[in-house]
């Protein structure tokens, strides 16, 4: 069995991050997922949350705002709306996220739009918490 797995996360805009990891934690709707290589298949969407990646013995960290994961056992590719690298996630950043998550949760039409909002104050809070 392979020890990693090609991953990459890609926005709209661009490929954000790319390479052989050795695994992932997703924030599946469903619930967190870490995936390890040789993992089954798997599509999942996303919900506000930190996805950890280990890329060649280093650990990054990024904010994704939602989308989807492709999981097959030697690749993951992760389709985000919006991702941010916790390493270059500022106080303002954060805060300015912060203000647009509680915004997008007053203005909530029906209750997934509430729950995607909410998880995303949730997240954004802790992190500014930690700065």
């Amino acid at each position: 069995m392979a020890s990693t797995f090609k991953f990459e996360l890609v926005s709209p805009e661009k490929v954000l991050m790319s390479g052989d990891a050795s695994e992932v934690l997703l924030p599946g709707a469903e619930g967190d997922m870490t995936i390890l290589p040789g993992h089954a298949p798997v599509i999942s969407t996303l919900r506000p949350g930190v996805l950890d990646v280990v890329l060649g013995g280093t650990k990054a960290r990024v904010f994704v705002k939602s989308g989807f994961a492709e999981v097959d056992p030697d690749r993951v590719t992760v389709l985000a709306e919006k991702a941010w690298d916790l390493a270059e996630f500022d106080a303002a950043r954060i805060s300015s996220e912060l203000a647009d998550a509680e915004t997008e949760l007053a203005e909530a039409a029906d209750d997934d739009a509430r729950f995607l909002a909410n998880e995303a104050v949730a997240v954004l809070g802790r992190l500014k918490g930690a700065h």
